[in-house]
């Protein structure tokens, strides 16, 4: 892969991985209250469900991770399609802006993977 493809992934990567953050363990703190535009009482009842959420964000990072350790195109492949796919869904069901803030790097990534070999 290329080291643009790679580094497309990687900012994809660190994206998952602060959601992880935001939603595991800042979901009810300033910071995820302002992010997700939250109030505190609506997010201790939904705390859970968030952590959740951001377990799921952790193992899309992850798999990102190991596309780049193992330079494994189709892996990459794999979880940036997945990232598409969760953009796509959150987009229409909670967010516009979901698509451009997790879907859009990922089609930049998957993009420079095809076309940057």
């Amino acid at each position: 892969m290329s080291t643009i493809a790679l580094a497309l992934i990687a900012v994809v990567a660190l994206l998952h991985a602060y959601f992880l953050v935001l939603e595991m363990f800042l979901w009810t703190k300033p910071l995820g209250l302002k992010t997700f535009r939250n109030t505190p009482g609506k997010a201790e009842i939904t705390r859970v469900l968030a952590a959740n959420q951001g377990l799921y964000n952790g193992f899309l990072a992850a798999g990102l991770v190991w596309s780049i350790v193992a330079q494994k195109t189709d892996v990459a492949l794999f979880f940036l399609g997945c990232v598409v796919v969760a953009a796509l869904y959150g987009a229409y069901s909670v967010n516009k802006r979901i698509f451009f803030v997790q879907g859009v790097p990922a089609i930049a990534a998957i993009l420079a993977v095809l076309l940057l070999k």
